[in-house]
């Protein structure tokens, strides 16, 4: 079942492009080591402060982009609506509304279209919100193109295109996705998609040090969406990175302030009110009574699961039957143009009408077949972006809406939900899960006549669905500047998450495992002591000698069967053929540097090398270094030996072959490890384990179960 490919695989059985992992451990090798050893005590304190600078740097260029993409969806949408607007209220009385559904789903077919177009053809990779992309790239495991400049281009445009298009769909996760894909390119001090190296920030140029500079990425994207600094990092914390310190903690809290103030700055300009800044967030109440139902908060626990469900099943519909980049198009502006029709058929239909009171806030009052000075009710909730929606039903008196109204949208919206979810256009589903929620909440509190139940429903439900607790609890806390219900809402999320995992994991995860991405969660599976190192490894394994034949190296680095990317070296073999004794592991990619610059043992001794190779020869090839195959090696060459000892990391992890998996996996995941030695008592090379090894393990219905993964 979970051997299904990416999501842009023509058939479930396709051998699927490997994904490779991320080198979250230091390769502490002699140049490492000589480098560290000569910085002062003072180059180590200017570091720490670069990385304060490139934070700030982060939270500032995500605060940038999300103003703009709040400012042009705003625009388009505005536009759209008005148009729209101005159509039906020519041809109410005229007849002839026809025009004006055709017009409305044009429109949002247009928009979609463009949207779609970009993301299929020119970067798949930003289709949909990027969280869970970004939370394999936090786990280690390395999604090709996920944080790339192209991606971020593509990801904003398709998310200002998608919300404007009328989508069932919110840009908080995109902004997400767009703060990683800063921080990426930011703490690297160049661009590879430009080719342009600013020559700064050089020592950040490895695995480790980007991964924490994209946890707050990703922090910075969830402040800027909401408002909420100390709820971004909790994001970045609960639902994104698999590796966390103390300092990391208050230098993503720093990118998160900085992104908050420079998006509310900015956007306080272009609204004419320079100086009055305020937390952008979506929704702000005052006192509401607190009283809530159990059995309903377990219902929308089940509700989130059943979306789950029913987005899983449709994401493996589209896997199989559309593939091709042409059908994605057109389905994603189908799923526009019935949105634009299910939209007009509830307006058209209703027969809730509201007095336009003077301190009535609908921007766009629809007024149809209502009498003078009153709106159509329904067209608020669909006649809006999702944001505007929200704010909404928080905001609007009571007797806004009646119960037909809420709950033939709510229905409505949660099945256009699921459909557009997993689109090929970049879209997020959390503002969606809680419009769905709030619309439920606010029927729910006028059947009970607490109108509170909209604060606790809708929470609960976007719990149901994503499965995040502490962090949306912090998120809508600060959204709403409101501490009182804190703890309830904590309590109705950890219901919800309790009951949906009950059925099925998150969205998130749900999406991750479709991909066929190894991704590791925290601990091992319950019942996998049994399981040891021998079991569980990779072997034969390919090692090279301390002083190996340049040839046989280019032939293992050519050969497409080898899907490892690090081989340990060992001692000579013996005449059995044995293993030799660990000596140390080096990694593909470096033996690709050591290639390109000819570091052969013969050139050294004749002096034909100009120069000793360095760290920052190896800094400069990060991270896209060279195919094998557009490395030039003559038989002269091949015939030449290459000493790997100043290379190689002489004290890689290893284990005993008779050690269980769930400490292998706590050692391997605690670690963010790449490889792992397998060693017999003699300490010679038995194995080699790798994230795919450990992922594959699974505990199903009939216990541990073995999966098929992409390889790494």
């Amino acid at each position: 079942m979970f051997h299904i490919g990416r999501l842009s695989t023509v058939d479930l059985e396709e051998e699927i492009t490997p994904e490779e992992s991320l080198d979250y451990d230091n390769s502490e090798n002699q140049l490492f080591l000589e480098e560290e050893r000569r910085m002062s005590h003072m180059g180590f304190r200017c570091l720490e402060i670069t990385r304060w600078v490139i934070c700030g740097l982060i939270g500032f260029l995500t605060g940038l982009i999300a103003c703009m993409i709040d400012i042009a969806v705003e625009k388009l949408a505005g536009y759209k609506y008005l148009a729209v607007k101005q159509n039906i209220e020519k041809y109410t009385e005229l007849g002839g509304l026809s025009i004006s559904l055709i017009l409305w789903a044009v429109l949002n077919s247009a928009f979609v279209m463009l949207g779609s177009l970009a993301v299929a053809f020119l970067e798949p990779i930003a289709a949909g919100s990027g969280i869970p992309q970004i939370k394999c790239f936090l786990n280690g495991v390395k999604i090709p193109r996920v944080v790339r400049l192209k991606t971020l281009v593509i990801k904003v445009f398709g998310v200002i295109c998608s919300v404007a298009g009328g989508l069932a769909v919110g840009k908080e996760g995109p902004m997400i996705h767009s703060g990683a894909v800063v921080a990426a390119g930011v703490s690297q001090g160049r661009s590879t998609s430009l080719k342009k190296d600013f020559k700064i920030f050089e020592y950040f140029r490895r695995d480790t040090e980007k991964r924490d500079f994209v946890s707050a990425g990703a922090a910075a994207g969830v402040s800027a969406a909401f408002g909420a600094p100390v709820g971004g990092v909790l994001f970045s914390l609960e639902e994104g990175a698999s590796f966390w310190n103390q300092l990391l903690t208050w230098r993503i809290f720093f990118a998160s302030m900085v992104s908050t103030f420079t998006l509310n700055f900015f956007l306080s300009i272009y609204h004419g009110k320079p100086g009055q800044l305020s937390s952008p967030g979506l929704i702000n109440f005052g006192r509401f009574d607190s009283d809530v139902s159990s059995v309903f908060i377990v219902f929308r626990g089940v509700l989130g699961a059943l979306f789950n469900i029913i987005n899983y099943w449709l994401t493996i519909f589209r896997i199989r039957y559309i593939h091709r980049p042409c059908l994605q198009v057109m389905e994603a502006m189908l799923v526009a143009a019935v949105t634009a029709t299910v939209s007009f058929a509830m307006i058209y239909f209703s027969n809730d009408c509201q007095p336009l009171g003077q301190d009535n806030t609908e921007e766009y009052p629809l007024q149809l077949f209502c009498a003078d000075g009153e709106y159509n009710s329904m067209a608020t909730a669909f006649f809006n972006t999702p944001e505007r929606s929200v704010r909404s039903l928080f905001h609007n008196p009571p007797g806004t809406y009646n119960p037909v109204t809420l709950g033939v949208f709510t229905l409505a919206y949660f099945a256009l939900a699921v459909w557009t979810y997993g689109l090929t256009v970049s879209a997020g589903v959390f503002i969606p899960s809680l419009l769905i929620g709030a619309a439920w909440g606010r029927l729910f509190g006028i059947l009970l006549s607490f109108i509170a139940s909209i604060w606790f429903c809708c929470v609960n439900l976007t719990g149901g669905i994503v499965r995040m607790t502490l962090s949306l609890t912090v998120i809508l806390v600060e959204a709403t500047g409101n501490v009182t219900y804190g703890f309830p809402i904590m309590l109705v999320l950890m219901t919800a998450k309790i009951v949906g995992d009950y059925f099925i994991e998150g969205l998130y995860d749900v999406h991750i495992k479709l991909q066929s991405v190894p991704f590791l969660h925290w601990d091992a599976p319950p019942t996998s002591h049994w399981l040891t190192a021998r079991e569980v490894m990779s072997s034969p394994v390919t090692c090279f000698n301390r002083v190996e034949k340049v040839g046989r190296i280019v032939d293992v680095l050519s050969n497409t069967s080898t899907n490892h990317n690090g081989f340990p070296v060992v001692s000579d073999t013996t005449e059995n053929d044995e293993p030799g004794k660990i000596c140390g592991l080096i990694l593909r990619s470096q033996l690709i540097v050591l290639l390109k610059h000819k570091v052969f043992v013969e050139r050294a001794s004749s002096r034909l090398s100009q120069r000793k190779l360095q760290l920052k020869d190896f800094r400069d090839a990060y991270p896209r270094f060279p195919p094998i195959q557009s490395i030039h090696v003559s038989q002269d060459e091949r015939e030449c030996m290459m000493d790997l000892t100043e290379f190689m990391n002489p004290t890689p992890y290893t284990v005993p072959q008779e050690t269980s998996l769930p400490r292998v996996f706590k050692l391997f995941r605690a670690l963010g490890l790449r490889h792992l030695v397998v060693v017999d008592n003699e300490n010679r090379v038995v194995g080699l384990v790798t994230r795919k090894d450990l992922a594959r393990y699974h505990v199903g219905k009939d216990g541990l179960e073995e999966l098929h993964l992409a390889q790494t």
